[in-house]
């Protein structure tokens, strides 16, 4: 019961997500999206550049950052270079990675470039 629930509890927070980024002008073209390398939550378009949004939902905020693995950001990379790859651009299109956490009263903090070095 608790893996339906997290899984409910996952959409409830891309979908708080996806309306926090519209609110501040960015257009999400894509939700769960899924290449061969794996899934990416969100993909929003704030002008030219492309946003890829990984999206973690736990009790605290803390606890959601810890949550994202090495592994994870590898594969979410991976899915983002298959998805640049069908962009006129393509690996050349401006882009970015963001995190956005969701804390369990609903709050959102969304840490942009969370993969940069």
């Amino acid at each position: 019961m608790s893996g339906q629930r997290s899984y409910h509890a996952g959409r409830v927070a891309e979908d708080q997500v996806a309306a926090r980024y519209a609110h501040l002008g960015a257009d999400v073209c894509a939700r769960r999206w899924r290449g061969r390398s794996g899934e990416i939550d969100l993909i929003a378009r704030d002008g030219a550049q492309v946003i890829f949004i990984e999206v973690k939902q736990s009790r605290s905020h803390a606890r959601a950052a810890e949550s994202l693995s090495a592994r994870q950001m590898a594969r979410i990379c991976a899915s983002a270079s298959e998805f640049l790859g069908g962009e006129p651009a393509g690996q050349n299109t401006e882009c970015r990675f963001d995190l956005a956490l969701v804390d369990a009263m609903g709050r959102i903090e969304i840490m942009e470039n969370a993969f940069a070095a």
